[in-house]
């Protein structure tokens, strides 16, 4: 008996995973909600690759400014 309701939980699942899929896939909201998504994911990303190699670029001169403070 769970052998055959685990078969159909598997079934039901899977047709309700592909009704989902596929109604999200032609939805043109849905495609707009993942483009936005997209673009904002891409520009996050771009602004924290920006900020990293400032702050890196800011350790840099500081260590120096500390190795000439040092030498004095």
């Amino acid at each position: 008996m769970a052998g055959g309701g685990n078969f159909m939980h598997r079934v039901i699942s899977y047709v309700v995973n592909e009704l989902v899929v596929n109604g999200l896939a032609n939805s043109p909201a849905f495609q707009r909600f993942a483009v936005r998504t997209s673009k904002r994911i891409e520009d996050i990303s771009s602004k924290a690759a920006q900020k990293k190699q400032e702050l890196a670029e800011q350790m840099k001169d500081l260590s120096k400014n500390l190795e000439s403070y040092k030498n004095q």
